[in-house]
């Protein structure tokens, strides 16, 4: 397993990964609401993220973004979840920030489940206004 910094080259990649888990993760929300959103990853969020992209056996399965202290995406293809590589990634930007800040969807149990047990807490709740759907401001720090 190889963590490290996203290229240019695995854009059309990310875009898969995070294409393909927001549709499984998110089924309350219309798949062609993701797929419209495509566009704005490429163009807008990756660019202005730092990103890391895991790799295994010379395969991306998973990456994660931040801005500042938003952690603003963390992705593993749907096949290659459950294998810890979440966790890894997750664990590779707590060692390199001293707190981390991140909003869940209320309806994903899987992620905001995962989130608890690697130590983020819920400090409000709101409504995304993109999608009307309930989330949890979730916040994670140092000690």
């Amino acid at each position: 397993m190889q963590i490290r910094l996203m290229t240019d080259k695995d854009m059309d990649s990310l875009i898969d990964i995070w294409l393909a888990a927001s549709k499984e993760a998110h089924h309350f929300i219309s798949p062609e609401y993701w797929e419209s959103k495509q566009k704005d990853m490429r163009d807008v969020y990756l660019p202005m993220a730092d990103t890391y992209v895991l790799e295994e056996a010379g395969a991306t399965v998973g990456f994660i973004s931040t801005v500042q202290h938003a952690l603003a995406a963390l992705f593993v293809h749907p096949r290659d979840q459950g294998k810890g590589y979440g966790r890894a990634l997750l664990q590779f930007m707590k060692e390199r920030s001293p707190k981390l800040e991140l909003k869940v969807y209320k309806e994903n149990g899987n992620a905001f489940r995962f989130y608890s047990r690697n130590g983020f807490a819920v400090v409000e709740e709101t409504i995304d206004e993109d999608t009307g759907q309930a989330e949890f401001v979730m916040a994670w720090e140092a000690r």
